[in-house]
């Protein structure tokens, strides 16, 4: 085929597709946007996950009336004039595409005012071009409304998720600048409700409260790394406050959010030892240093960014998080007393666990038959097999058993449920909502009855008998974490499962009777996958009759 030169419209809409990918990167540039021109107020609007709508209303600095027309054009922009500012900006965006490219992928409408005039002006855009200008007074600042997005567009509208699924985008985004800016006064509404508010007063501590929980909030320690090169604040958690995914580490770059496997790597090193495998902490790190020793046009989005010092970068932040985390006393966890049940005999979780046996065996990596001979530490079952010594981890081989029988149940359609004679009050914070709303009918298969209670507030009635006895709350909102943690590909399904049975498995350090271990073996040895817990931990070791006896000199 010849070559040609494409028409200006292709070119608008292929430009649209590189810097607008779904509704929450429309946010993202609006609200860049917003803090760019010095907003102390924006207001997020969305309605059918910000694909009928979105709406953002700042109070910044205003558009002239002679630019307004201006900022809609391909590479308009007033944050960079020449390519030695590419490498200096302090600002969130300067592409000059956004508005362009949100303008070009569906119907806009943009109504500001600069603080020099006494009137503003209105402007309306339909697949790029203008369809209507006037002038119009209101209040200094800018309201961008965007409607239908990806109509004309229908090859990038297929590719969209559920309303639901691009709303918790949305959520997760939000939260990340408010995290960000606290001195700024962020209002999220969603199909009409409000989701969070901040109240601006630049306190992070007041944000945390605001989208995690005052509880959270009270506990989070603080770095003070301040009046250094690099310098490093923000907000920590102590070790006793952990999260099952790493999706509550939020990393700030010159104020910018970005997502740095180094800096996550670094802030996870810095728990190293402190945490229990499979547990991540919960961080507000906002890293200041100079422009030239950080590149942030690595990435399209600016999602990511290239440091001129990695490990020094590294190890500063490792080493100065570690010194946080050192002046607190590490809390040990505080266990469930193990109760009985009334049948004589036999514990609440063998009664429960019994139908582990109608799991299929194949295809199975088959265990000896074991001899219990005690406990070590309240946590390790001692067991002698035919070739040697068994050490079983109590709570990873519960897990394992409560794992299968809770996906076989699943498969059948038999989930057993508790309905509680009190309901639950269940606190969300915004990105757990979202997820409720999106996984609503899972949670219904799994066992949980959840209903809307006020703002973020739910009441459960009923939850799965296997967690019946635990703590619900904790259970539920774990289990919402884990649904929308993006860097963990397991199926929804096993997500839940895996969740369900750690919070319902026996602790570490709860003292068991012979018979009690005796059962946990009997059921392990029945499991599909007996050798490892659904996180991959190892449920046992195993030390032969050989080594044993090479140990102790029996044999060369």
């Amino acid at each position: 085929m010849p070559i040609k030169v494409l028409a200006p419209g292709v070119i608008s809409q292929i430009a649209a597709g590189e810097v607008i990918e779904n509704p929450a990167s429309v946010v993202k540039e609006l609200v860049e946007n917003s803090l760019d021109a010095g907003a102390s107020q924006i207001k997020v609007e969305v309605q059918g996950g910000g694909i009928e709508l979105i709406g953002v209303v700042d109070d910044g600095a205003g558009i002239s009336a002679a630019e307004v027309e201006l900022a809609f054009q391909r590479h308009a922009t007033s944050k960079i004039t020449d390519v030695d500012d590419l490498s200096s900006t302090s600002t969130l965006g300067f592409r000059g595409e956004a508005l362009s490219s949100i303008a070009a992928a569906a119907e806009v409408e943009l109504y500001t005012q600069a603080a020099s005039e006494v009137v503003g002006s209105r402007i309306r855009l339909s697949q790029g071009k203008v369809v209507r200008q006037e002038s119009r007074s209101r209040p200094r600042g800018t309201t961008v409304t965007m409607r239908w997005l990806f109509r004309h567009l229908p090859a990038r509208l297929k590719f969209l998720k559920s309303a639901s699924r691009e709303e918790s985008r949305i959520v997760h985004l939000l939260t990340q600048y408010a995290l960000a800016f606290p001195e700024v006064k962020f209002r999220l509404l969603v199909d009409q409700h409000l989701n969070f508010e901040t109240t601006g007063d630049g306190s992070l501590r007041g944000v945390v409260a605001c989208l995690y929980g005052r509880e959270m909030a009270q506990k989070m320690l603080v770095i003070e790394g301040e009046g250094t090169t690099p310098a490093l604040s923000g907000l920590l958690s102590p070790p006793s406050l952990t999260r099952s995914n790493r999706s509550y580490i939020s990393i700030f770059v010159n104020r910018r959010w970005v997502r740095s496997p180094l800096l996550i790597k670094a802030t996870e090193v810095a728990y190293r030892g402190l945490l229990m495998e499979g547990r991540h902490p919960i961080a507000v790190i906002n890293l200041a240093l100079p422009s030239a020793d950080v590149d942030v046009n690595v990435h399209p989005a600016k999602a990511q960014v290239r440091f001129r010092d990695e490990q020094m970068l590294f190890s500063m932040v490792q080493e100065s998080l570690r010194a946080v985390l050192s002046q607190v006393p590490i809390a040990t966890e505080k266990t469930v007393p193990f109760t009985t049940s009334s049948r004589q005999g036999e514990s609440s979780w063998e009664l429960h666990d019994r139908e582990a046996s109608v799991i299929a065996p194949l295809p199975t990596i088959e265990l000896p038959v074991l001899r219990v001979l005690g406990q070590l530490s309240n946590t390790y079952i001692i067991a002698e097999g035919p070739d040697g010594l068994y050490l079983v981890d109590q709570h990873a081989a519960h897990e394992r058993i409560r794992y299968e029988r809770i996906l076989a149940q699943w498969k059948r359609q038999e989930v057993e449920v508790q309905g509680l004679l009190s309901p639950v009050t269940v606190e969300l914070n915004p990105r757990q909502e979202a997820t409720l709303k999106s996984n609503r009918e899972l949670l219904v298969q799994f066992g949980f009855s959840l209903e809307p209670f006020g703002s973020r507030s739910y009441l459960m009635r009923a939850v799965p008998v296997l967690i019946a006895n635990t703590n619900v709350v904790e259970a539920i909102t774990t289990l919402l974490d884990n649904l929308a943690a993006r860097e963990d590909p397991v199926p929804w399904q096993e997500k839940i499962a895996r969740t369900l049975a750690c919070h319902s498995a026996i602790r570490g350090g709860q003292q068991l009777s012979r018979e009690e271990m005796g059962e946990l073996i009997r059921q392990l040895e029945r499991a599909e996958q007996p050798r490892t817990c659904p996180h991959g931990r190892p449920t046992m070791i195993h030390l032969t009759s050989h080594q044993i006896e090479k140990e102790f000199g029996r044999i060369v």
